[in-house]
């Protein structure tokens, strides 16, 4: 039982491409990236597909995105955000096997999530892992959260612990800090770290922007032993 491989997707509605509606084509590299990274994931032949993606205070679940200006159903069971983007990639793939759903608070302690990630790795012999999460939404003064000077290093540890790869880093993210810049997905990558315990794995970092204001990753991990 343990981690095959994962992939790190960002999870701006505008993703979407019906969402974005004439602005598709400004998010056609990530798109592109995270079809990809998905694609990769699933040709490691997983016999369970585990979708981790978190949840902020009082989010609401749904099972359409219509709340955004355009009813596209996605599955059958109310998600939050994060995890309802997760699903219409893994929809998108045309992935059919079997799909867990693993919500985690953004506000869940690192020990929280690593012990959550452990759990969920050894829950089938071949785990893939599709971890759902955008980095800081204050990278810039058009940001949603205006701009915060710390969130541009912050968001670069991300992107170097996902490329390089390194769990330990991803560990030591500060959940204050992060909380503070509206990271969304720090509680997500310590359960992909939890996850990956003492795995050896190689890495592709295959996005690493802001193109709102908000850090969006792209990234790969493949088991090598």
């Amino acid at each position: 039982m343990t981690l095959v491989g994962a992939a790190v997707c960002p999870h701006p509605p505008l993703l979407v491409p019906e969402i974005a509606a004439g602005a598709a084509a400004e998010l056609d590299g990530l798109r592109e990236c995270c079809d990809a990274a998905v694609s990769r994931l699933l040709s490691l032949s997983p016999d369970l597909v585990v979708l981790v993606g978190t949840q902020r205070p009082a989010e609401p679940v749904r099972a359409s995105l219509a709340s955004y200006g355009v009813d596209v159903p996605i599955g059958r069971d109310p998600l939050p955000l994060a995890s309802l983007i997760g699903r219409w990639l893994v929809d998108r793939s045309g992935w059919t096997g079997p799909l867990l759903n693993h919500v985690i608070p953004t506000t869940a302690r690192v020990q929280r999530c690593l012990s959550d990630g452990r759990l969920l790795a050894g829950r089938s012999n071949r785990v893939a892992m599709l971890v759902m999460g955008d980095g800081s939404a204050r990278r810039s003064e058009r940001a949603p959260g205006y701009l915060d000077e710390r969130a541009t290093g912050f968001d670069a540890t991300v992107a170097i612990a996902l490329g390089s790869p390194d769990p330990g880093a991803l560990t030591a993210l500060d959940p204050d800090l992060a909380d503070a810049l509206l990271v969304a997905g720090r509680a997500a990558w310590q359960v992909l770290a939890g996850a990956a315990g003492d795995g050896r794995f190689a890495a592709e970092l295959l996005y690493d922007d802001a193109p709102y204001g908000v850090g969006y990753f792209v990234a790969g991990w493949t088991l090598t032993a």
